[in-house]
């Protein structure tokens, strides 16, 4: 088998992870509405639980799927994961009430677990100096995706509110066929281990992986950079509108420059970055770049610098490959499932915890009647949780003397 179609195959479906996370953004207002009959204002309300249900789902049920591909192989979850997610699809368009769409939602949450299923995969054929660059393809093929999937999702919702959920059903089942053709298993019988309950929950999981000596100052790196992260779904629309009067369609381009960008960057940059400066220095750096793209978004009122700041910040995703990459060579090759799957819960708490931090800042500091007008103070609330992340990983290097 060519090498290279098994990697096809997990970068395409990390890419339709992406996609999904986006593709049904367009049609969303609409289709809650047309479900529950009720105004935008309430259907936003319903958007917030269908995004808080997915992101809870995937942080329970993250350790369980990373424990089950230790201990079965990579292969098998992968499939049943693009199979579920082409049911799900499915049951999502022919959803006829808000209570079918929101069980939709919770079961994509527990599928979502391909990202981290396909960074094990990466993390068992890779030798350690190309793990940074192999991260990089898997997380680039996420940023693409999701500046790709609200495009299509916008295009197809013109033929139907429905067409994108059968657009995306159709793309996780051509691709779980290519997957069972030629995906080999990547991690072999004697590297799996048994499964454990006490370990196949979050807090099990973050005990198991937490004793690895080493991991977890930078977990704890990864958790705060995620969570300062966040803050461009989180309030990226509303603070545009509001600072610059963006329309939906200016709101979206500045998605898209965004999303590419990422990819590009983690597709390109990542491993020549590594391989001259150490994962260390590149890790470090995009969190620097970070604190100067989220100073100048607190801060500006200029629109061409919001284009360049989009631009910069996609380019300082770099970081995490670089993180995920010091991570797993801390990890024996029988927890690397686990370990993504810790991964994926961090992230999910993020998702679960930001939003609600960084919504009521802007709110507080956006309000006609507020003593200090200043829109952009989540992105500078952003900024500390990055130094401290900085200050942290620095203070681990100092400690444990790797680059």
């Amino acid at each position: 088998m060519p090498r290279n179609l098994p990697l096809i195959f997990i970068v395409t479906t990390v890419l339709i992870d992406g996609m999904g996370i986006g593709l049904i953004f367009p049609v969303l207002p609409t289709l809650i509405r047309e479900l529950t009959g009720q105004t935008l204002a309430d259907a936003a309300l319903w958007g917030g639980v269908l995004a808080t249900g997915f992101a809870v789902m995937q942080f329970f049920f993250g350790p369980l799927v990373g424990n089950l591909s230790d201990r079965f192989g990579r292969k098998p979850v992968l499939i049943a994961a693009l199979f579920v997610m082409m049911i799900d699809y499915l049951i999502m368009a022919r959803a006829h009430t808000i209570w079918l769409l929101l069980i939709g939602r919770l079961i994509a949450g527990i599928s979502a677990a391909t990202p981290g299923t396909a960074a094990a995969f990466m993390a068992d054929i890779s030798r350690p100096d190309e793990r940074a660059r192999n991260f990089g393809y898997v997380h680039a093929a996420l940023g693409i995706g999701f500046a790709l999937g609200p495009v299509m999702g916008g295009m197809l919702a013109t033929v139907d509110t429905r067409a994108p959920f059968y657009a995306a059903a159709a793309i996780a089942g051509l691709n779980m066929v290519f997957g069972m053709l030629v995906m080999p298993e990547s991690l072999a019988p004697e590297k799996r281990r048994a499964f454990d309950w006490r370990r196949a929950n979050p807090f099990g999981a973050f005990r198991a992986i937490g004793r690895l000596k080493g991991l977890t100052g930078l977990l704890i790196v990864f958790a705060l950079y995620e969570t300062a992260y966040f803050v461009y779904p989180a309030v990226w629309s509303f603070y545009t509108e509001e600072r610059f009067g963006f329309d939906t369609a200016t709101i979206g381009l500045t998605l898209f420059a965004f999303g590419a960008t990422m990819g590009l960057a983690q597709a390109v940059l990542v491993g020549p970055l590594v391989k001259r400066f150490g994962a260390y220095r590149v890790a470090m750096g995009g969190i620097l770049l970070d604190a100067l793209v989220f100073l100048t978004f607190g801060l500006t009122t200029s629109v061409p610098m919001v284009w360049i700041m989009s631009v910069l910040s996609g380019i300082s995703a770099i970081s995490i490959p670089a993180l995920q990459s010091m991570m797993s060579g801390a990890t024996p090759d029988d927890q690397q499932g686990e370990l993504q799957g810790v991964t994926g819960s961090l992230a999910a708490l993020a998702t679960i915890v930001s939003p609600l931090v960084m919504t009521e800042i802007f709110a507080t500091f956006s309000r006609p009647d507020t003593g200090l007008y200043l829109p952009g103070a989540p992105f500078l609330l952003s900024l500390m949780i990055v130094l401290i992340g900085g200050a942290i990983l620095w203070a681990w290097q100092r400690r444990h003397g790797r680059i």
